[in-house]
């Protein structure tokens, strides 16, 4: 493959063999693409945990090298109202499928996005085209799926890779492209990726465009994460009720580092399970970083929420 490719297509899996995680999923999806009996699919999970990737090896797997005259892919959060599913979705479902396999395959990324007159629509379509079409639709939260859809479709469960599992990709990876990673930066990788391939292979793309040799800091770098022990640094010193010093590690953070606010309250709650204080003031502060991110979605300053949220972490550990 082209050298300027980008990861992420580069190293999609093509076959159910080549897919890492979710074993049992494949295993029982392998099983029914033997037997050409495809039912509706609902794939429900994290971004980068390989729901894309499954569905175009099912198109592959059943209609070879022809697959791209039986399949339509479409990204309902693009194109997620009504007309869409009366025209594009029905044009396509009605007509018959080539070669031996009897139906066609719709694949709707992102159907979660879909509104409700859409999904209302898609539920009529389902029903009317079962013998000339298959749905696979994919989503961050099913529950933002029909409930009238769910029960029409077998549903799939997602999870994140595994440790095990990252550690791998980052092998095969590190072998095609000659690069060095040692096991502080692969901890470094799984630990920014939390099981998301595609954020994996984006990153280490962009650390192999600076150096072969790549270490933790590239990592952290590229990432936009601060290194861990540096926010549990924070953390620590609002359980030892030094706010100004607390103040100053997270300003220097932020500006050297270049981060924002968001990046900064989800690592502090992710860091304060691990941190040295009483399980009720773990709790508390966790409840306080939630908090602190939504007034920050709605357009507050980030200084000041990041400040307010670490005055508070001090006053939790006080009491």
């Amino acid at each position: 493959m082209d050298s300027s490719a980008i990861w992420t297509e580069k190293y999609r899996p093509q076959r159910f063999s080549e897919v890492k995680g979710q074993k049992e999923i494949v295993n029982r999806i392998q099983a029914l693409v033997k037997k050409n009996n495809l039912p509706h699919l609902l794939l429900a999970g994290p971004p980068g945990v390989g729901k894309t990737t499954l569905a175009l090896v099912i198109v592959k797997e059943l209609y070879g090298e022809n697959w791209r005259d039986n399949f339509l892919e479409l990204n309902a959060s693009d194109e997620r109202g009504i007309d869409v599913i009366r025209q594009k979705v029905k044009d396509f479902a009605r007509t018959k499928a080539l070669g031996d396999v009897p139906f066609k395959i719709i694949y709707l990324d992102e159907s979660d996005a879909l509104t409700r007159e859409a999904q209302q629509a898609l539920r009529r379509t389902m029903e009317n085209y079962t013998t000339t079409c298959r749905f696979i639709l994919s989503c961050n939260y099913s529950s933002k799926i029909l409930e009238p859809i769910q029960s029409r479709c077998t549903v799939f469960r997602f999870k994140p890779l595994s440790k095990e599992e990252i550690q791998e990709i980052i092998g095969i990876i590190a072998k095609n492209e000659s690069l060095t990673i040692d096991s502080e930066a692969k901890e470094a990788l799984y630990y920014v990726s939390a099981g998301d391939v595609r954020k994996l292979e984006n990153i280490m793309q962009s650390a192999a465009a600076i150096t072969t040799n790549i270490t933790k800091k590239h990592i952290f770098d590229i990432s936009s994460f601060a290194e861990p022990l540096e926010i549990r640094e924070i953390i620590q010193r609002c359980i030892d009720h030094d706010f100004p010093g607390a103040k100053k590690k997270l300003v220097d953070i932020m500006i050297n580092q270049g981060l924002s606010g968001l990046d900064v309250v989800r690592q502090l709650q992710k860091e304060a399970w691990n941190s040295n204080t009483k399980d009720l003031s773990k709790l508390e502060m966790v409840k306080e970083c939630g908090e602190a991110e939504f007034r920050m979605i709605e357009g507050s300053d980030e200084f000041i929420q990041l400040e307010s949220l670490l005055a508070k972490f001090v006053l939790i550990n006080k009491e």
